[in-house]
């Protein structure tokens, strides 16, 4: 306890402390000191007077020094072709070493979305809303007629992310650099203003960009300067292409004509706006660039007058920014779903937004310091929580649930987020104090409800049936597990009762009333019951594994109980009556299963531990992930992981997989396997230069950071001692501010 000296006006200062407590250990601390204080003194205290003069504030109550500990994690990458993503959480401009995306790169948002024609012969109206043709409940996976291939195909691939535009550094004439031309490069990017600067020489002569994104438009903002501009040596191309499923290093068929097209309005002389048409989507773009810079087709185009905005030019999908005379281009290149405004922001204007933009990202919400710890891995753990914290605002912090690998590109599910993927994507934020950030993606469930309760009465259910594999329409891409893939299915109760802990309001009792009410509506109806034995089970199921079609899977058991729990909760705290069929389902799950002591992946695969011990391990979120639930034993959870631990092969794991494991070794009191499964060496739980895990797999950033939160702030029930979800060895120095305990 630190000494505390009162003067004559400290009792605002105590007041203040009793209300603004940090998990409630500030309040206790001050209640202490209060009883054991004399009246006047508390009567008599000033504001300003209240000061510890010996301790060192106790682990995770310490202020940080925020500046220097994300700035000692900048991204310095001198790889021309690499891309670093500079992001708003909506829109992301992957940028490679030359400022731009001379190399690599793409332009991608959230609402970029597009679909392909419809195969011959198939119409609209004939291409199931919910993605499937399947009716009547569950028997198995999900199959599709064989007469059905095409339009199956198309579902898969529909709708994808799309490129919205490329910017090139040329030269001129259209002659495209090499990566051999750019010499000694040097870039970085500092994460405190959002600004990636790169320094190198172009055939002997300096060249240095500076490129950041603006916070609130889907804008990105260029300065380059260099001898060659000014002689007119280098240029930098906008140019189009038509979509296509390539993850190349850019992604779209910039050769083809057909399909789409692009119609050039000059808006004065140094802004062009563009709109675009890509089969049936139409989106729109600008290029604005500073005095001395001029924009032009770099080749033939015809002209036709439009009597509101002067001259259309429409060309072959490429524009040039160039300038003479001066050594310094800059410009902005702005995307927008609808018509984009009259004015945009300059370079400068941008540059300034976006310091702006990061400065209270990272002044805001949750930090976490290991500095001072001896453990040599501390650094890494920072540099990975720092960076992920990055790459989730830049890229997963907008209108929809992000994708695998978040804005970058498109990933082998065509750009599409997965329902099962969302609570990796976006629950981090509710520990952080950033839920602001994840609200709007969140909002999908309200977006999907009518698609969800759709496919439900298509299969003979009841509720609201999340689907697996979607866009923003809500249908969910044809796949075997698509129906019987369950884990998916109690996430919004989860992210409810998240805003719940945060805002324990009517308010929001009635923005998720109707998404749990439907969602646990289903969660009853799904289970069948055995009349001999009155066990209801889940049956068939796919396991979060994903090995295959079995029933009784033992997280799915571990959550449905939870989640009919949690609904019926909520029912009460909305003053409403229990539902007796939930209550007669919940009580009569099958029992979660266990063999020799430790729980499998389900009650037919027994063989978990010998010929099952890879991909997801499905036994150890039923007490980590998920808070302790009736009927799952923490002794026979404690032993789960044990097992898990030393039995698994952790090279055929996911990058989510690791924190998963984090937060039950945490939870069941075993804080160094929490530690080492986060810097477990593989394949897939690896972090790159500029911090995404496992090969562009967002999923693992986002549980990344909810595990470090719960090891840091805990969790409820957690031990009362700092940073419970730490090995308490003296090797670990863990100081956090901001964060709020897990459920």
């Amino acid at each position: 306890m630190k000494r505390i000296l009162i003067t004559s006006t400290a009792l605002f200062a105590f007041r203040s402390l009793l209300v603004c407590s940090v998990e409630g250990r500030v309040r206790a601390d001050c209640r202490r000191l209060l009883r054991g204080l004399p009246l006047t003194a508390l009567l008599l205290a000033p504001p300003a007077a209240l000061r510890a003069t010996d301790a060192p504030a106790p682990a995770g109550q310490a202020t940080i020094d925020r500046h220097a500990l994300v700035t000692r994690h900048n991204i310095t990458w001198n790889t021309a072709a690499g891309r670093l993503p500079l992001g708003n959480g909506e829109f992301c401009f992957g940028a490679d070493g030359t400022g731009l995306q001379t190399f690599a790169g793409n332009s991608v948002s959230h609402w970029g979305w597009h679909s392909f024609p419809l195969p011959e012969g198939w119409t609209p109206d004939r291409v199931p809303s919910t993605g499937t043709f399947q009716k009547g409940r569950n028997t198995g996976g999900d199959n599709f007629p064989a007469d059905t291939d095409a339009i199956r195909n198309w579902m898969f691939d529909n709708p994808h992310i799309m490129n919205l535009g490329r910017l090139r550094l040329m030269r001129p004439g259209g002659r495209v650099l090499a990566p051999g031309d750019i010499t000694g490069l040097a870039r970085t990017l500092d994460l405190w203003t959002g600004v990636q600067t790169s320094h190198y020489q172009v055939a002997g002569q300096e060249v240095n960009v500076e490129t950041c994104v603006h916070p609130s438009l889907d804008l990105v903002a260029v300065r380059i300067e260099s001898p060659l501009v000014a002689s007119g040596e280098l240029e930098v191309t906008l140019d189009f292409a038509y979509p296509s499923l390539n993850n190349s290093p850019w992604v779209g068929d910039f050769s083809r004509t057909t399909g789409h097209a692009t119609t050039a309005l000059r808006r004065g002389k140094r802004r062009t706006d563009f709109d675009r048409r890509v089969d049936a989507v139409t989106y729109h773009a600008a290029l604005a660039v500073a005095p001395g810079c001029s924009i032009h087709a770099p080749g033939p185009a015809s002209a036709v007058t439009n009597q509101t905005l002067g001259t259309a030019v429409v060309v072959t999908n490429a524009y040039t920014v160039s300038a003479r005379g001066t050594k310094v281009m800059a410009f902005v290149c702005a995307f927008s779903a609808t018509p984009l405004p009259s004015s945009l922001p300059t370079f400068a204007k941008t540059k300034a937004a976006s310091a702006r933009r990061w400065e209270k990202h990272w002044n805001t919400g949750g930090a976490i310091d290991l500095s001072a710890s001896k453990d040599v891995r501390w650094q890494e753990i920072e540099r990975r929580i720092v960076l992920s914290q990055y790459l989730m605002a830049a890229m997963s912090a907008g209108s929809w649930p992000s994708s695998e690998n978040g804005l970058l590109g498109i990933d082998s599910w065509r750009g599409q987020f997965h329902m099962e993927m969302v609570w990796w994507h976006l629950a981090h934020y509710a520990l952080w104090g950033r839920w602001d950030q994840g609200d709007k993606a969140i909002g999908c469930y309200g977006r999907f409800a009518p698609a969800a309760r759709e496919l439900a009465a298509q299969l003979g259910y009841q509720g609201l049936k999340w689907q697996k594999s979607v866009g923003p329409e809500g249908r969910t891409a044809p796949w075997v597990g698509n129906q019987v893939l369950l884990w998916k299915q109690p996430h919004p109760i989860f992210f409810a009762e998240l805003e719940y802990r945060l805002r324990p309001t009517r308010a929001t009792l009635d923005k998720w009333a109707n998404i749990v009410q439907g969602t646990a509506e289903h969660m009853a109806d799904y289970p069948t019951k055995d009349e001999t034995t009155g066990l209801y089970s889940l049956t068939p199921a796919m396991p979060p594994s994903e090995q295959g079609i079995t029933h009784d899977t033992v997280f799915d058991l571990a959550y449905w109980r939870w989640g009919l729990d949690k609904a019926q909760e909520w029912r009460q705290r909305r003053g409403l009556a229990r539902e007796p069929h939930w209550d007669e389902v919940r009580r009569n799950l099958a029992p979660l299963p266990v063999v020799d002591g430790v729980f499998v992946h389900s009650a037919e695969w027994t063989n978990t531990f010998t010929n099952r011990a890879f991909e997801h391990p499905d036994p150890v979120g039923v007490l980590g992930m998920l808070p302790p639930v009736q009927g799952v034993d923490a002794e026979t959870a404690r032993r789960t992981v044990a097992k898990v631990w030393t039995t698994w092969d952790w090279n055929r794991c996911w990058g989510w997989d690791f924190p998963w494991m984090a937060m039950a070794a945490a939870r069941t009191g075993q804080p160094q396997i929490a530690v080492d499964a986060l810097l477990r060496e593989g394949p897939k739980n690896s972090y790159s230069v500029e911090g995404i895990n496992g090969g562009w797999y967002l999923p693992g950033n986002g549980g990344l950071l909810y595990a470090v939160a719960m090891m840091a702030a805990g969790w409820d029930g957690a031990p009362e001692r700092p940073a419970p979800g730490f090995p308490d060895d003296g090797q670990w120095v863990v100081k956090w501010e901001g964060l709020k305990k897990a459920p």
